[in-house]
């Protein structure tokens, strides 16, 4: 096992978000050490979904806006349907995404949390997957899609399902134990 204690990890979501994809990797990461924090367009709380049913609520830590790149270590997308789309309507959600692929950074996207990184326009000529109905989405981004519970090309990891969470959450740590 790869060691991150005291990596610093930031989560990015709104309501709607697939409550094992946030849940499960934070719970992991912090086991293991890590710092986890969550960033949201607002500080209200904001609710999980299970599939369709609503889910768990949590307390971001810090508005989208106010993200420093260079205090986080990686970045966390989790899936859900509305979640991701809300966010890719969000310029600063956008941009930010966009910032943490430019400094080189792990970046992390599973289930429909991919869609973030096809406005972002970050994916042109890598291996990438997720969930099956956003597949197309991801090769008109110009992805090169697989179908593989957890996919690592270059800073940028993605997978399929909340089933893939602990593959999805171990290729993490392992590329930030990397860097």
């Amino acid at each position: 096992m790869t060691a991150i204690d005291g990596a610093r990890f930031l989560i990015m979501a709104t309501s709607g978000f697939e409550e094992s994809e946030l849940f499960g990797p934070r719970a992991i990461l912090m086991e293991r050490g890590a710092k986890v924090a969550l960033a949201s367009p607002t500080l209200a709380p904001i609710q999980a979904t299970v599939i369709d049913d609503p889910g768990r609520t949590i307390r971001p830590d810090m508005v989208i806006g106010d993200v420093v790149v260079a205090e986080h270590d990686a970045l966390i997308l989790p899936g859900g349907v509305i979640n991701p789309d809300a966010l890719r309507g969000d310029a600063k959600a956008v941009a930010l995404v966009r910032a943490f692929v430019t400094a080189g950074k792990p970046v992390g996207a599973i289930c429909h949390g991919p869609w973030l990184l096809v406005e972002a326009d970050v994916l042109r000529g890598r291996r990438v997957t997720g969930w099956r109905s956003i597949l197309t989405d991801l090769r008109n981004a110009g992805g090169i899609v697989v179908d593989e519970a957890a996919v690592t090309d270059g800073m940028i990891v993605t997978s399929r399902s909340p089933d893939d969470v602990a593959a999805f959450t171990a290729a993490m740590i392992d590329l930030v134990g990397r860097v």
